[in-house]
């Protein structure tokens, strides 16, 4: 097939190994694409966007293929042309197949025979190196080493010979399957499962399972639903005639221990199990931040791709820059040196992928900063694009509204967030003149002065945090700065008015091309259309004024705030803000700051009933991992019901103050993964593992600040910058150089406080590190809400730091909260 890429076209053969799961092909090294690190494939005209930025002929499209997925951290893309139509079906169909099936088994625990035959099948294709299906001992003992398996030769001869029930001196695949399960023995369980059952003569019967779901695991199913899950593990007894009850075996046990009917996350995965018909304010809502960005705020790429990927992990809010351009309008981020993509690419890109995860609506969240001409251009391309799921109502004679929608009544709509500038505080509509206050989310509206301040407050607070991101802001400005400047000195004439490039003033030209505009004037501000006021029905975006009981919004109001205004409006009356947003939404965007496109703790502000809270997609960080576990919830619709003490008017719940501690054994892990290049090998020069479990419990600051001085166990999180959420970490010893089934057997106790009941917007990280390694990034990771972890004996399904799921690792754990 041909490789398209923007330098060059080069042909390659490329080879599909169901078996190990993964596409090969040589240029100058080998390369390898793991199936299971495949983010999205289009075919043919679902990747006409490749095709046309390559400018090639639509000859080609129906032979197109597009592969995007994660390597050494980093998005990819694989462009090709297959050679002919039936190689083209050929890898279509197959491809598709295969990535259908480890999706399946990336989404949690269970399917564990599936799993185990393609582990087998894939290790067993990669030891054979001589291809004639069978595996001598020192193929055997390289695996094992491949596999980080922590014993001695003398041991493997040992499982070996146990294998060969021939005595051949070699192993045939099915004598392969029986080494696999002695390898693979869990003696962790075996001795939980003789514990259970001791003192029930040995036998594990259904009282016995009874009890520990009740008592251990903390499940709340039936008696009758407890007998059928009992029965579906269980197997008759091997015993006397005289005791025909069915019992589970080890096996049974380990089986359900493994499988999805014990899952560690407690709402079933892809259900919806909130109730959707409440007002829009009583969500916390999936939303992205500058979505057109997948990288640097200043100078990256503008580009549909953001959209996508955010819109397939069900994002429900995005956001979008408009503003003029040559003969269309264009969406990129002002005042910098990113590229522009037009409003129309975006909008047929939200309008495919929009509900392809979550049927529930999508906002649109605008910034518009372009002439009455084109943004009337703009809303006629949004009409022709979404046509009847664009919500639109005439801007005159609408009827009061009372209380907002629901998700269930807006499902399939698309709803378009902007400030609407004829409304007034006590007035209507205006037909006079109205300019736009242009409110940038995205690079604040700061005075040179403010930025000073904006650094020292910044230095303060990370000298205490990472002193690593001090330098990193430091050089991302100087850099910006230095640009900038470079730019400013060639052209003062013209942009006289225009301050430092990462904190630009309110007067300033919003263009990517200085330069070019000879004739500037203070085009920031702007007429506003009709028709762009016909877009904002629910989601009208107004000035905020203050929240107090002088000020009114209507249930469509709604605005949008900075971390760093919202900071200080949660530090002047939090509960006041919480009150507005039982029954009015609000939008917190990261500061500008984060050119680097970091990302707050998201779980800062939910406490405070924020809806939408943006976070930037592009950046794989602590804040992201945060918003990723709480929109796992509720069957990933992007829309989370909020704790009931955020929603409902109850003073004495609001201020219920408790006192915890999470209390967690960490027991063993399963198969820890093996680092790979951007190449996708393994990387083997890491030959010994001596890993460790870190956990981590990441608190809020609650509503009512007298509380947080009871807290004094817990820490400033070292990822918040602006933002003063607590974190308490606790780790265990190391076990030394095995990465195949290491046993700790610790307890790592963490108390936390609560208030409200709010458990839901606590968060739990566990990560696996390398000894030795620890500003490494962690080997593996799990992230979850804390009202969602199920307690007792629970697999943890470890994820990559991007948080793609490992096909094959676990960390096995017991939880309890005291």
């Amino acid at each position: 097939m041909t490789k398209i890429s923007p330098a060059k076209q080069r042909s390659y053969i490329f080879k599909l190994d169901p078996d190990q799961g993964q596409i090969i092909w040589q240029s100058k090294k080998l390369r390898i694409i793991p199936i299971e690190n495949i983010k999205e494939l289009r075919f043919s005209s679902d990747a006409r966007y490749y095709r046309q930025q390559f400018q090639l002929a639509q000859d080609y499209e129906d032979r197109w293929i597009t592969i995007i997925y994660i390597l050494n951290g980093a998005y990819k893309t694989l462009h090709l042309i297959s050679s002919t139509k039936d190689v083209f079906c050929m890898w279509h169909i197959t491809l598709r197949k295969l990535y259908a099936i480890r999706q399946e088994l990336m989404t949690g625990l269970g399917n564990e025979e599936i799993r185990h035959a393609i582990w087998e099948k894939q290790y067993w294709t990669a030891s054979d190196e001589s291809s004639d299906q069978k595996l001598r001992f020192d193929e055997v003992e390289k695996l094992c080493r491949r596999l980080n398996v922590n014993t001695s030769t003398e041991e493997l001869k040992r499982l070996f010979k146990q294998a060969d029930t021939k005595c051949q001196s070699f192993l045939n695949f099915s004598d392969f399957q029986r080494f696999v399960k002695l390898l693979k023995a869990r003696p962790d369980i075996t001795l939980l499962y003789r514990k259970l059952c001791y003192s029930n003569d040995g036998q594990f019967d259904f009282s016995v399972f009874e009890h520990f779901l009740r008592d251990t695991q903390k499940s709340t199913l039936s008696r009758p639903e407890l007998l059928e899950l009992f029965t579906h593990y269980a197997q008759k007894s091997d015993g006397s005639p005289d005791s025909p009850r069915p019992v589970m075996s080890l096996d049974g046990f380990t089986s359900f221990l493994l499988s999805s009917d014990n899952s560690a996350f407690i709402e079933r995965q892809g259900k919806v199990c909130h109730d959707m018909t409440r007002p829009l304010s009583e969500y916390l809502i999936s939303s992205s931040h500058n979505t057109y960005l997948i990288g640097h705020q200043l100078v990256g790429s503008s580009t549909i791709e953001g959209y996508i990927r955010a819109l397939l992990h069900s994002c429900r809010s995005v956001e979008i820059d408009v503003y003029d351009g040559d003969s269309e309008p264009m969406i990129f981020h002002g005042k910098t040196f990113t590229s522009k993509v037009p409003v129309r690419e975006v909008c047929e890109a939200i309008a495919k992928y929009a509900f392809v995860t979550s049927p529930y609506p999508v906002i649109i969240s605008a910034e518009i900063h372009c002439s009455v001409l084109q943004q009337e251009m703009m809303v006629e391309v949004m009409r022709d694009v979404f046509q009847d799921a664009l919500i639109s109502a005439p801007v005159e004679g609408r009827p009061t509204l009372e209380i907002l929608p629901s998700p269930e009544h807006l499902k399939g709509k698309v709803l378009l967030k902007a400030k609407n500038l004829y409304v007034s505080e006590n007035e209507s509509i205006r037909t006079k003149e109205v300019t736009i206050d242009t409110e940038s989310s995205s690079t604040e509206t700061s005075t040179d002065s403010d930025v000073v301040q904006d650094i020292r407050d910044e230095r303060m607070t990370l000298r205490v945090l990472e002193r690593d991101a001090i330098n990193e802001v430091k050089d991302e400005l100087k850099k910006a700065r230095s640009l900038f400047d470079r730019v400013r000195s060639g052209h003062s004439r013209n942009l006289s008015g225009v301050a430092a490039l990462a904190v630009p003033t309110v007067t300033s030209m919003a263009t990517s091309e200085p330069p070019a505009r000879p004739d500037l004037r203070d085009v920031s501000k702007v007429k506003m259309s009709f028709a762009v006021a016909s877009l904002l029905v629910y989601t009208v975006g107004v000035k905020c004024r203050g929240i107090n009981k002088k000020e009114h919004y209507a249930p469509e109001h709604m605005f949008s705030l900075s971390e760093k205004t919202a900071n200080k409006v949660m530090k002047q009356g939090m509960v006041d803000l919480i009150k507005h947003n039982r029954t009015h939404l609000i939008r917190i965007y990261p500061k500008g700051l984060r050119v680097n496109s970091s990302n707050y703790l998201p779980h800062r502000y939910w406490v405070a009933g924020a809806q939408l809270v943006a976070i930037n997609w592009q950046t794989f960080d602590l804040g992201y991992m945060i918003n990723h576990a709480m929109f796992q919830r509720n069957g990933r619709a992007g829309y989370v019901l909020k704790p009931l003490a955020l929603r409902i008017h109850d003073k004495e719940l609001l201020s219920r103050h408790t006192q915890h501690s999470l209390d967690i054994v960490v027991i063993s892990a399963q198969q820890l993964p093996r680092p790979k290049d951007s190449l996708g090998h393994e990387i083997m020069d890491k030959s010994t593992i001596d890993p460790y479990v870190e956990v981590s419990i990441h608190v809020p600051d609650w509503p009512h600040a007298s509380y947080h001085s009871s807290s004094s166990s817990t820490t400033p999180s070292p990822s918040s910058t602006g933002s003063t959420g607590r974190l308490l970490s606790r780790r265990t010893n190391s076990v030394k150089n095995n990465g195949f089934n290491p046993v700790w057997q610790e307890v790592l106790s963490l108390p936390f406080d609560c208030v409200g009941d709010m458990f839901d917007l606590i968060f739990v990280r566990f990560a696996v590190r390398r000894d030795g390694d620890n500003d490494e990034e962690p080997i593996a990771v799990y992230c979850v809400s804390l009202g969602s972890l199920a307690m007792g004996y629970r697999h943890l399904p470890l994820h990559d730091t991007q948080l793609s799921q490992y096909l094959f690792s676990t960390l096995f754990v017991m939880c309890a909260i005291n």
